[in-house]
């Protein structure tokens, strides 16, 4: 290590640093998890991106939190896999691959299916490049040898094996039934894909005519357009407005078709008129309502919003269009009598934004109560998952206990093509992992399934089930977390969960770590439309992705948004520079030391001992609030230590002897400055890692690389409490002189007499002891350390733990204004005083807390009144009382 500071250059710039890193680390396979059955396995699974595009900071906060867990849990000894792949994104692929060709004039007939899903591979292919590249720019420690995609072979394998099983349980089937469909990409969605925004609507007043011109009834709705699919209207058997005409038929206005009067206990007696139209083809409640009265179901619509030949002169037009038109009519004819405004909340496809059609269709379903049943049972037992925060178990299970069946075929050409097959001529359905024999006779069916039907199997399917004998998936599952944003708990997270019990009987993941949305420095959402979104491409460019990245861990707590900003990440970048300055000076100071060399035996120094024991005490909590996934708070930790204790304190301090003549304390400082730099750079590893493997390799080590370090453990025999208090009270002294020299402008260059009036023998002998430091760090003319010190009227006066601090500063104050500073001070220690005392004296807390938090209490209580009266003695004698 002859020429430490040559291969550190002058300027921290994470560009230079962090260029070809990856790659070496990729080279020397640390990433790859090995197998090693002398170790315990530790599993994440990454949460597949969708080959949409380029990731974004959200996707930046997910990968970091789970690098730092996998980059620590390597290093504290286990084997560990962090399962690299990304998502086919059924619809979201195919809307940009069909935007793509639009603007070339082209549409998916053109091409047919065949070629349009070869023109979706290559956008994948192109796609899957660019997020592998934005990984590797955040330093991501996956194992690519295990990449897999939900459309590769062996995921479809397993897609093929969960559908024919939950078929062949009955769990799986096929029905006509109102589903949610987005007549602009023309497919079916689920619940969760459906986002409801309040939108201007109205209430249409209608009278429609009994047949038999007895008089009519007044129904409303807020989709006009759907009447031509009325085949009755419903009323409450008990309302008696009404009893006499169940049975009877009206005319639908516009078609003159009649249809009947039927009673329903569904109908809401005092809503409205207590009288409502049914169209059982375009609404969920009258779906389940015709179904009871065996109505015909009548579909009006075509799949792309377009009114169809049911709909008679207004065949062609489109929904909207044809609610205006009838609207018009029915005014004419006198049936509409009253139009009332009303704001209402109208569903939006979730990808494509248009209005969502309430659509009777033939679709795939899941029999959700059954799986459901068995994913709540797992909560009240041992091995269930544990979410973090805890808080998010009761969001979950109320899904889970509410849920509905789950539509998953989809009308797309690019996913999962469902493996169910009709006979030609028979009709009949066949479902099975491969085609039938004579497959001339038959046709498969032309849906895909819901992409999340795929994602749902990704803990397991990537790890080679249903090969339930593949080496992976029997060392690596289950895997042991799951981190992920608040936001999918319902589309994927519990569907997670119910896959992995239905066909692995366990969970799929120990605990899931939920964290919040990345919002911009105002608290809104990012969006296009606001203009207010972040490339975290062009953050790394610009601050390094270590900056990025440790601000986007300890930006905020478990389960909580996280808020932009750039100045902090800027800050971090100030943090980061800090780190670096402070290593090449150590380096500069090492003079050739070995790692062999580093020998902590020899004499030490109070600075010595006390920054071995903040090392102790920093490894201990990083530790500890690291398992439980605090980073924010480890961030705080880290910080303190770095900034404060090694960069402020330890360093200003060995510089004494390191310019001193001692050799062997020479010799010390410099195997403390390696021992504690090596540790530091590990415990900040997971967060930083670039910077941290490049000052570690200029470091005197052992090992190939800092991701395969060994993590710091405690070692006990480097505590030393005794001399960390002798170090808190050196500090406050400095801190204490630093202060009351700014407070008179007498700047650390001008020597001025300084007197230290000690408590007892025991603060004395050990002022005397490092009287260096605080000759050096306070800039004494003449330095007095005693037991009894005569205050001149003229001083300046601090009160520290133990020990008074006088500085006869003639001239330089005013004393009304020095009484009135000390009677500030006082004030504030009184305050102190008074609320230990009120805590000591509440029966509660002493019942509760335990004896080491009374015996601080007590401690500071103590150390207060001493301090309030010292300085109440002060302020009586600049007062000459």
């Amino acid at each position: 290590m002859d020429n430490n500071e040559l291969s550190m250059p002058t300027k921290y710039d994470p560009q230079s640093i962090e260029k070809g890193r990856y790659d070496w680390w990729l080279e020397g396979k640390f990433f790859e998890a090995k197998d090693d059955a002398e170790k315990q396995p530790y599993t994440i699974v990454i949460p597949p991106p969708n080959v949409t595009g380029k990731l974004h900071l959200g996707h930046a906060w997910d990968t970091t939190l789970q690098d730092i867990l996998t980059r620590m849990k390597r290093m504290q000894g286990y084997d560990v896999l962090w399962l690299p792949g990304m998502d086919h994104a059924g619809i979201a692929t195919q809307a940009k691959v069909e935007e793509k060709l639009r603007s070339e004039g082209k549409s998916r007939y053109d091409l047919g299916r065949e070629k349009f899903v070869e023109e979706t591979w290559k956008w994948k292919e192109e796609y899957a490049s660019h997020i592998r590249q934005q990984w590797s720019k955040l330093g991501l420690g996956l194992d690519y040898s295990r990449e897999r995609f939900t459309l590769d072979e062996g995921l479809s394998k397993a897609v093929r094996e969960v559908f024919v099983s939950l078929y062949n349980k009955g769990l799986i089937y096929r029905g006509e039934y109102i589903i949610n469909w987005d007549p602009s990409t023309k497919t079916a969605l689920s619940d969760i894909e459906v986002i409801y925004k309040d939108v201007q609507g109205a209430f249409y007043h209608m009278r429609y005519p009994l047949a038999d011109g007895s008089g009519h009834i007044e129904i409303a709705t807020t989709r006009p357009e759907t009447m031509l699919g009325d085949t009755a209207v419903a009323v409450h058997p008990e309302d008696d407005r009404y009893k006499h005409l169940i049975g009877k038929t009206v005319r639908l206005p516009i078609t003159g078709r009649e249809i009947p009067i039927v009673a329903d206990d569904y109908v809401e007696m005092d809503f409205g008129s207590g009288a409502v139209k049914i169209t059982p083809a375009h609404d969920p409640n009258d779906f389940e309502i015709g179904n009871r009265h065996n109505l015909e179901r009548i579909l009006v619509m075509n799949e792309d919003g377009t009114m169809n030949s049911k709909a008679g002169k207004y065949q062609g037009m489109d929904r909207f269009e044809c609610r205006k038109q009838i609207v018009k009519d029915l005014q004419e004819e006198e049936v509409l009598f009253k139009i009332e405004e009303h704001m209402h909340s109208v569903g939006h496809s979730e990808r494509s934004g248009a209005v969502v059609e309430p659509y009777l269709s033939t679709q795939w379903f899941v029999k959700m109560q059954p799986l459901a049943d068995e994913a709540i049972d797992l909560q009240n037992k041992e091995d269930k998952v544990n979410f973090v925060p805890e808080r998010f178990e009761k969001t979950y299970l109320r899904w889970m206990e509410n849920i509905r069946d789950w539509c998953i075929s989809r009308q797309l050409w690019w996913g999962h093509r469902i493996p169910a097959w009709y006979h030609k001529e028979t009709g009949e359905v066949y479902v099975a992992h491969e085609a039938p024999e004579d497959i001339e006779n038959w046709e498969q069916d032309k849906d895909v399934l819901d992409t999340w039907f795929s994602s749902a199997l990704w803990p397991f399917s990537t790890m080679g089930w249903p090969d339930t004998d593949s080496s992976d998936f029997k060392r690596y599952y289950p895997t042991a977390a799951l981190v992920t944003g608040y936001d999918i708990i319902f589309f994927w997270v519990s569907r997670m969960i119910f896959q992995g019990i239905e066909f692995t009987g366990q969970r799929p993941f120990q605990d899931v770590l939920i964290h919040g949305l990345v919002r911009d420095s105002q608290g809104r959402k990012m969006s296009k439309s606001l203009g207010n979104g972040v490339d975290p491409m062009d953050v790394i460019d610009q601050y390094g992705a270590d900056s990025l990245r440790y601000f986007l861990s300890t930006g905020s707590s478990p389960g909580q948004d996280l808020r932009f900003s750039m100045e902090k990440v800027e800050a971090t970048w100030n943090f980061a520079n800090k780190i670096w300055n402070a290593s090449r000076f150590a380096l500069m100071n090492m003079d050739g030391l070995k790692y062999e060399e580093i020998d902590l035996s020899g004499e030490k120094s109070v600075a010595d001992k006390w920054i071995l024991t903040r090392l102790n005490e920093t490894i201990e909590t990083v530790t500890r609030l690291s398992d439980r996934y605090e980073f924010g708070e480890v961030g705080r930790v880290l910080y303190n230590f770095i900034w404060d204790d090694f960069c402020d304190w330890y360093i200003e301090m060995a510089k004494l002897p390191l310019n001193g003549e001692d050799e062997a304390a020479k010799k010390t400082t410099r195997s403390i400055l390696a021992y504690v730099l090596d540790n530091t750079m590990r415990l900040l590893h997971p967060f930083m890692p670039f910077i941290t493997e490049e000052i570690w390799q200029n470091l005197p080590h052992s090992g190939e690389s800092i991701t395969v370090a060994e993590w710091p453990t405690v070692k006990d025999e480097y505590t030393d409490n005794q001399a960390a208090n002798e170090m808190k009270l050196l500090v406050e002294i400095i801190r204490s002189v630093r202060n009351s020299r700014a407070e008179v402008n007498t700047p650390m260059s001008k020597k001025i007499k300084m007197m230290v009036k000690a408590k007892d023998q025991e603060v004395l002998s050990t002022l005397e002891n490092n009287r260096a430091y605080i000759e050096r760090f306070c800039n004494p003319e003449e330095l007095v350390l005693a037991l009894e010190v005569e205050t001149p009227d003229k001083a300046m006066t601090a009160v520290v733990t133990g020990a008074e601090i006088i500085l006869p500063l003639e001239g330089l104050i005013n004393i009304e204004e020095e009484v009135a500073r000390l009677q500030k001070e006082w004030d504030k220690l009184n305050k102190e005083v008074e609320r230990v005392q009120k805590k000591l004296s509440n029966e509660g807390f002493i019942k509760k807390a335990p004896e080491k938090v009374i015996e601080e209490e007590k401690a500071k209580e103590k150390d207060y009144s001493e301090k309030r009266a010292a300085v109440e003695a002060r302020i009586k004698e600049l007062k000459g009382e």
